[in-house]
């Protein structure tokens, strides 16, 4: 993901966050970002720490969407479902925030540094779109089995390594796939039983080659 500062120097960094009047926030773990800014769309970057971005339906069900840390960007009041969407520090988090309206009323600035940021933020939010497609193709796969498949073959594609690593634990895992946490732990299992995964605290191996697997229509 690219860093919403890259190409930019300290110096004019600085002169950016002046220009968008950015200001530091310190958030404790378990806090609600948004609670703070229901009725202000806002940009946050992460200068450290992590946030999750949780979707909690009708129903009290919480689906993680996704999990940010240094240098990643999050939005608020954005999403179409944004009376839903929960953004919490899951450790003790400091962010710069920007108001979304000082960037819009700055978009004529010619200064440099102003458009290099826009144009990084432009990659970000394009990255965040495939990210997005990427889930939904996850998501779309009706047997668990399918949707493990799919999310190992996507990240085994970004990286192009057998080796996985999680970027969060089983259970965030069964929440971000949208499955039950203990029928997850039994397809995984088997997977393993199968001899197609090893896993090792969070690294699953994949074992494609005794394999061939396909997505659309199962392990063959």
């Amino acid at each position: 993901m690219p860093n919403p500062f890259e190409d930019i120097s300290k110096k004019n960094q600085k002169k950016l966050l002046w220009l968008l009047e950015s200001k530091e926030e310190n958030f404790t773990k378990g806090t609600s970002i948004n609670s703070y800014y229901k009725n202000t769309n806002i940009v946050g970057i992460i200068i450290s720490g992590a946030v999750q971005i949780v979707r909690a339906n009708s129903s009290g069900v919480h689906n993680i969407i996704e999990e940010l840390r240094e240098d990643e960007v999050f939005t608020t009041g954005m999403n179409i479902y944004s009376n839903e969407i929960e953004i919490i520090a899951i450790e003790d988090t400091k962010v710069i925030i920007i108001d979304y309206d000082y960037i819009i009323s700055n978009i004529n600035n010619e200064k440099q540094y102003f458009n290099k940021f826009i144009k990084n933020m432009f990659q970000i939010y394009n990255e965040k779109l495939k990210e997005k497609n990427e889930r939904l193709e996850i998501l779309s796969k009706k047997s668990i089995r399918n949707k493990l498949l799919t999310y190992f073959e996507i990240q085994y594609n970004k990286r192009g390594s057998k080796y996985i690593y999680l970027p969060f634990n089983f259970k965030d895992l069964a929440e971000y796939l949208s499955i039950d946490r203990a029928a997850m732990s039994r397809e995984l299992k088997s997977l393993k039983d199968e001899g197609f995964i090893e896993t090792k605290s969070k690294r699953i191996t994949l074992l494609y080659k005794k394999k061939t697997i396909n997505i659309n229509n199962q392990i063959i």
